[in-house]
């Protein structure tokens, strides 16, 4: 069982901390901060560049602590927070990944999932450092507060800012146009 959770935690860790360097470099196919900035706002994104490096630096330490198998349950609910949002990119194109659904997220947020609930194994520096089975509760708040902080982020980082379009919710500007 120890193998194969070290061979699910370096293969899902790295693939997560892959797409953020992605996000904020040319690396690993990467189209630089700008490119990645440039996607969060043709996804409805407000926060342009510190967007862009907050995702991909959450993505990179999130993939990181789960290949190493650090801090578990945080680094769990930190990728299930970044993969809840790509989801919520990809959800009005429904499930599959050939269509550009979020199928690819869905799986790593349950996977996140998973190793928060079964712990590390005893190849990770959890093991090295403590035990590696940490309290029921804490797995089930990872899992619970990952994908919460996922949807409260999309929520904020795309409302409207107060005062933005304004112009548009007035019925006095709809009728001009």
């Amino acid at each position: 069982m120890d193998n194969g959770l070290l061979v699910l935690r370096l293969v899902v860790g790295l693939l997560i901390a892959g797409h953020g360097v992605q996000k904020v470099s040319f690396r690993l196919g990467g189209n630089g901060l700008a490119g990645g900035t440039e996607e969060f706002r043709r996804d409805g994104f407000r926060g342009g560049t510190l967007t862009a490096l907050a995702a991909g630096g959450g993505q990179i330490g999130a993939g990181l602590f789960l290949a190493a198998g650090l801090l578990t349950p945080a680094a769990a609910m930190a990728a299930m927070g970044v993969m809840t949002v790509a989801g919520t990119v990809k959800w009005h194109k429904g499930l599959w990944v050939q269509n550009d659904g979020y199928e690819y997220p869905l799986v790593l947020v349950v996977v996140s999932a998973a190793l928060a609930l079964t712990g590390p194994g005893r190849w990770s520096l959890d093991h090295v450092l403590g035990p590696t089975e940490w309290p029921l509760w804490v797995s089930v708040a990872a899992i619970v507060l990952g994908p919460v902080s996922g949807l409260l982020t999309r929520r904020v980082l795309t409302a409207p800012a107060r005062g933005e379009n304004e112009q548009e919710r007035t019925p006095h500007a709809q009728a001009a146009d």
